[in-house]
């Protein structure tokens, strides 16, 4: 009979070790997953700021008189693309 309740026993301390391991591995998934949502944000706003100063970076190249064609033909075509997006929000707003 004591064997078996030294057996019980056993049982029971690796039970409360994987329980509190559980707990700890929740925990730390918790940290993770805020972490991940931290960074998300952060990648977006750094995009953000990317195609802001990149759009910065068009504005100043066609302020300056000697623009190569390539970069008035990218400059051009962000143009009518945000006018294409301006002409639909009129639409929406209109109907």
């Amino acid at each position: 009979m004591p064997e078996l309740n030294d057996h019980i026993a056993n049982v029971q301390a690796k039970l409360q070790q994987l329980l509190k391991q559980y707990d700890f591995l929740l925990k730390e998934n918790d940290k993770q997953q805020q972490l991940i949502a931290a960074l998300q944000k952060e990648q977006v706003a750094d995009r953000e700021q990317l195609e802001t100063l990149q759009q910065q970076n068009l504005v100043l190249k066609a302020s300056v008189s000697d623009m190569d064609p390539a970069d008035k033909k990218e400059l051009e075509q962000k143009l009518n693309q945000y006018i294409k997006n301006i002409d639909k929000c009129i639409s929406l707003l209109s109907q």
